[in-house]
């Protein structure tokens, strides 16, 4: 494969700011029914391009982490199945909606937090991170927790912001730092140090939307030393 190092660029500062849970599920809480306006359609592009990428596969075993209010749920292949996690209370009675109305009998849907789930290990074939890194309170333990319950060699679709290189943008990002917590996501979150904590190899980085500032990052279940291009 050939080697992605001249791709990723150099990380930028790590910030001083951080969410909790409790920052998390308040804010979402907060979003409620705007949540489908706000990361509905503008966002889809980005779910599409994903699920594609992924090509299911007859009787695969797919986690979907941070299912939000389901907005994925239905472009998924009915030959699959899929348990859709997420730490909202609120965003999953919003996508048990969804699981209802399209009668996706191929969908597990449980209230758990992404860095400490209670699945078995080696359980997924495949996974799902779509807006959601950021607002996990620690990424690093939620990809160690994937690396525990994928199985060897799964790939794992993160789709996601990361930090601007431009000046102006990553000016306005630093910006928005202070309001981490209320908005429920980091605003400056470093795409180099998400891939070297997941601790996974890394297959490819694709532009999606907002003319790249939204990435598709296809990441493969076995440590980056293992890939002949490295």
């Amino acid at each position: 494969m050939k080697s992605l190092e001249n791709t990723v660029e150099q990380p930028v500062s790590v910030h001083k700011y951080s969410l909790k849970h409790d920052d998390v599920v308040t804010a979402y809480r907060r979003y409620g029914r705007l949540y489908n306006l706000i990361f509905g359609a503008s966002m889809e592009p980005g779910r599409k391009k994903a699920l594609n990428a992924m090509n299911c596969q007859p009787n695969e075993s797919i986690l979907e982490v941070g299912v939000g209010t389901g907005l994925a749920l239905p472009n998924y292949p009915q030959h699959v199945h899929i348990t859709a996690i997420d730490l909202s209370p609120d965003m999953l009675r919003m996508a048990k909606k969804v699981v209802e109305k399209h009668e996706l009998r191929n969908v597990d849907l449980q209230q758990m937090d992404a860095q400490k789930m209670l699945f078995d290990d080696n359980s997924y074939d495949k996974a799902a991170i779509m807006y959601v890194a950021t607002v996990v309170p620690d990424a690093k333990a939620m990809m160690s927790e994937l690396r525990r319950v994928c199985k060897p060699d799964a790939d794992i679709y993160v789709l996601n912001h990361f930090a601007s290189r431009n000046a102006v943008i990553r000016t306005c990002e630093k910006l928005l730092l202070p309001l981490s917590k209320w908005l429920g996501f980091d605003a400056h979150f470093d795409m180099d140090r998400f891939v070297a904590d997941s601790g996974m190899e890394l297959l490819s980085i694709t532009p999606v939307i907002g003319f790249g500032y939204w990435k598709m990052l296809h990441l493969r279940n076995r440590p980056p030393s293992q890939s002949g291009g490295k």
